[in-house]
């Protein structure tokens, strides 16, 4: 989808999980700050202990970190084995992307998936954000039916990609390209 004149660049990334779509939207991350571009955003971190999974941070593009899920909290709605922090997700996660859809060039969503779509400030936030002529790269969890993963991947179209171990490092690369040129700055 683009806008603003037609250059507005939307991207959604989607792939099974350990595709390296976190990985991916971190090369985004670092490549388009590297070349002056204003990012904010937010993006979600396995947390292992012993080579175990048990849980997820939620880190702002710059800065901030809290528990987005976890096996041992109490409290939260329950996503399979994990208890989901949403405090934690509106105060590092919805504030960037709000943040970020008003002071920044590019805002990132890693990740548009069941544990985020807990929170309705959360929806709100990227629906704000798919409504504004900002650039963005959002991942979209590759099997999601709620109606604003399956809104985010109509909007990309074109532009949702699959990532498999054969596109993960060339993908990062071209998503830069294009919106380092829909920014003039190529």
């Amino acid at each position: 989808m683009e806008r603003r004149g037609g250059n507005r660049i939307l991207y959604a990334l989607t792939g099974r999980p350990g595709c390296g779509k976190t990985t991916a939207i971190l090369k985004i991350v670092e490549e388009l700050k590297n070349r002056g571009v204003e990012v904010d955003g937010m993006y979600t971190e396995e947390m292992r202990v012993s080579g175990r999974r048990v849980g997820f941070m939620v880190k702002r593009i710059g800065g901030g970190e809290g528990i987005l899920a976890h096996v041992n909290l109490r409290d939260g709605p329950r996503l399979g084995r994990y208890r989901v922090n949403l405090a934690n997700l509106e105060r590092i996660g919805v504030s960037a992307i709000l943040d970020g859809i008003r002071d920044a060039d590019v805002v990132v969503v890693d990740e548009v998936g069941p544990m985020e779509l807990f929170s309705r400030k959360f929806r709100d936030a990227v629906e704000r954000l798919l409504n504004s002529d900002k650039h963005a790269v959002l991942t979209v969890h590759y099997r999601s039916r709620d109606k604003l993963a399956m809104k985010v991947r109509r909007l990309a179209g074109d532009n949702l990609i699959t990532l498999n171990q054969m596109n993960r490092n060339e993908v990062p690369r071209i998503i830069v390209g294009r919106i380092l040129e829909a920014l003039g700055k190529r």
